[in-house]
Order: structure tokens, then C-alpha cells, then sequence
């Protein structure tokens, strides 16, 4: 229990006290009696009620999340230029009074369903666009009073700056940022830009009256039914395009896989076919140098023989033996003795070396 509501109680309690003691004096007149002690009574408890009364009506409590604005019938202006700041404050009994703010976060909502925004049925916002055509748009205002305004607040505005400010002047916003845009720049390509201005110009001359805005929320868009229908079947055509813009770029990439693996043999062949006529170069090279390498060591060989045989004329008979058939049996004799040979029809010659 804070003081205020003790002083309060006090005062209540200090009332019904005198009366108490006014009854009791009265009673005891009527029967007689005196009442002498009674009437400095009266007048103590008299003036403990109007004491706690004085009290009670001058003590204001501010709680944190607000500010108090004095109308007082003192001075000029009726309103005290600064706000009371939370806590325990002090204003002239029965002369001054006291209007609290909020200075918290506060939400206006215009909304298009019936029971969510502050306005119960359809309070989304009508707007026309650029090239004419109807858009409502639902939206959420988040703001709070500049607590240094707030006497300037309740000159201008008092307790209607809801309804009266921030529901007009956001209305108004939106419809003029609206009407800068085409109907397609509105709910696609230009939606953000459209949320910023709205922003700008809404902080702007919320400040200019002692608000702070904290956030816009563009909670949704709707159209006309006609736009609604064009907008759908303009989707649907897109999303033919896309599909059939799909299929051709498929065919095309299974058309370059296709002649990618065409490449890819067509060089394999080649390659293979280069590979194929180098080695065959290769074999032809080797089989040729062989054959001069034959050629060389035959010529070599013949001419070691005419050689050997310039020297020993025998070696050309001994060649001669080594060229007769295998089954051919031969026999030496000495050099000046004739020799027999078979003839192929089974007769003999004679041979004289």
C-alpha cells in the first residue's frame, strides 16, 4: 500500500470520525448531559479531516510508464509548462489536477478483418494508385509521446490524439505514398521503397507534434476483384513460360551432352588413329633400320668373306660343303684326290679339286 492510498484512508477514516463524535454529542445533549469535552473533540478531529483531506488532494503518484500534466486555475496558460515525472509529486490542493499520459509503446491498428483493429468492421485504408486502380492496405502505427512533449500533446490533442492524429495523419500518408506508384510497382517491385516512404514522411510529422514513431507495419495488400483475377491468370501465364522455358533449356542441355559424348568419341578416334598411325610409323622405322642394320652386317659379312677368301681360296669350298643340303652325306679327302658325288637321279660324278 502506497502513502497515497494511506493518506486517502486516513482522510475517509478522519470523516467518518466526526461524525462519530458529532452523533456522540448530540446524544448527550439530548439525555441531559454535558457535552463539554466533546466539543474540542469535534474540532481536533475536524481539523485531522481536513489535514488528511488537504494531503490526500495534493499528493499525486506519476508511475514510470507516464507523465502527468497539471491543469491548474493558478498563473496563466491553465497548464503547467512541464510534465510531473514518476514518482511522488506535489500540486495545490482543489486549484490543480492532474491528466496522465502513456509514454510506452501504443499500437493503432486499421485492419480489414472485423475484430482486429481498433475500429471493430473494415478500417483497412482505400488507396488509389498511379494508373487508377483500387488498393486497401492494412497497417499497424507503433509509437510512443516524445516525453518531453507531452504538455504539448495535451494542448494540441488532449486524450483524441488516437482517433483524431494518428488515425487521420496515417491514413493520409498512405493513401499519397500510394498514389506515387503503378499498381505493379505497389504489391512487387517497388513494395519496400513504398514501406520506406511511408516511414519517412509518417516519423517526420509525428515528431512535428510530439510523437516518436517506432515502427510502420504494412500488413497486407488486397486488390480489386477484377486486378485479382488478371494478376492470377498473368501468374499462371508466367508460370507456362517458365515451364516451357524450362523444357527448352533442357533439351538444349541434353542436345549439348549429346554432342559433348559425340566430341568426346570423334577425339577418342583421333587420338586412337593418331596413336595407331604412330606406331605404325614407329614399326615401319624399326623394321626399316633393321633392315639396314641387316644390310650393313650382310655387306659386312661378304666383305669379310672376300676377304677371307683372297686370303684362302679353301674357304669358298668350305662355304660350298655348308650349303649342301643336311642329308646329303659328304666326306673330305685330301685336296689332290678326286671325290664322288650323288647325282639327284642315283649316279655318281667324280669331282677333281
Amino acid at each position: 500500500m502506497n502513502l497515497i492510498t494511506v493518506v486517502k484512508s486516513l482522510a475517509a477514516f478522519s470523516w467518518i470520525a466526526l461524525f462519530g463524535v458529532i452523533v456522540f454529542a448530540v446524544v448527550r445533549a439530548a439525555r441531559d448531559k454535558t457535552v463539554k469535552g466533546t466539543v474540542p473533540m469535534i474540532s481536533i478531529v475536524l481539523a485531522l479531516a481536513i489535514v488528511m483531506n488537504i494531503l490526500s488532494a495534493g499528493l499525486v503518484f506519476i508511475e514510470p510508464t507516464e507523465r502527468g500534466v497539471v491543469i491548474t486555475a493558478l498563473g496563466d496558460g491553465g497548464v503547467r509548462p512541464e510534465a510531473l515525472q514518476p514518482g511522488l509529486n506535489w500540486i495545490v490542493p482543489f486549484f490543480d489536477r492532474v491528466v496522465t499520459y502513456p509514454i510506452s509503446r501504443q499500437t493503432y491498428t486499421m485492419s480489414i478483418a472485423h475484430e482486429e483493429g481498433d475500429r471493430l468492421g473494415d478500417d483497412s485504408i482505400e488507396a488509389r494508385t498511379a494508373d487508377g486502380q483500387l488498393v486497401r492496405v492494412d497497417a499497424s502505427v507503433i509509437f510512443f509521446i516524445d516525453p518531453s512533449k507531452v504538455v504539448t500533446v495535451h494542448i494540441d490533442w488532449q486524450n483524441t490524439y488516437r482517433d483524431d492524429f494518428i488515425r487521420t495523419l496515417s491514413r493520409g500518408v498512405i493513401r499519397d505514398a500510394v498514389s506515387a506508384y503503378g499498381i505493379e510497382e505497389v504489391y512487387s517491385t517497388k513494395r519496400q521503397e513504398l514501406v520506406e516512404r511511408m516511414v519517412t514522411d509518417m516519423s517526420t510529422r509525428l515528431e512535428a507534434e510530439g510523437f516518436v514513431l517506432v515502427d510502420f507495419v504494412l500488413r497486407n495488400l488486397s486488390f480489386s476483384d477484377e486486378y485479382a483475377a488478371s494478376v492470377e491468370q498473368k501468374q499462371i501465364a508466367e508460370q507456362l513460360a517458365q515451364q516451357a522455358a524450362f523444357v527448352v533449356d533442357q533439351r538444349r542441355q541434353e542436345a549439348e551432352q549429346a554432342r559433348q559424348e559425340a566430341q568426346g568419341l570423334a577425339d577418342a578416334a583421333v587420338i586412337r588413329a593418331e596413336g595407331q598411325a604412330q606406331s605404325l610409323v614407329i614399326q615401319a622405322n624399326a623394321e626399316a633400320e633393321a633392315r639396314v642394320i641387316q644390310a650393313e652386317a650382310e655387306a659386312q659379312a661378304l666383305e669379310l668373306l672376300g676377304e677371307a677368301i683372297a686370303a684362302n681360296p679353301d674357304v669358298l669350298q668350305l662355304q660350298y660343303i655348308e650349303k649342301i643340303a643336311p642329308n646329303i652325306s659328304v666326306m673330305l679327302l685330301p685336296g689332290d684326290t678326286p671325290f664322288l658325288l650323288p647325282l639327284p637321279d642315283g649316279g655318281t660324278t667324280t669331282l677333281t679339286p
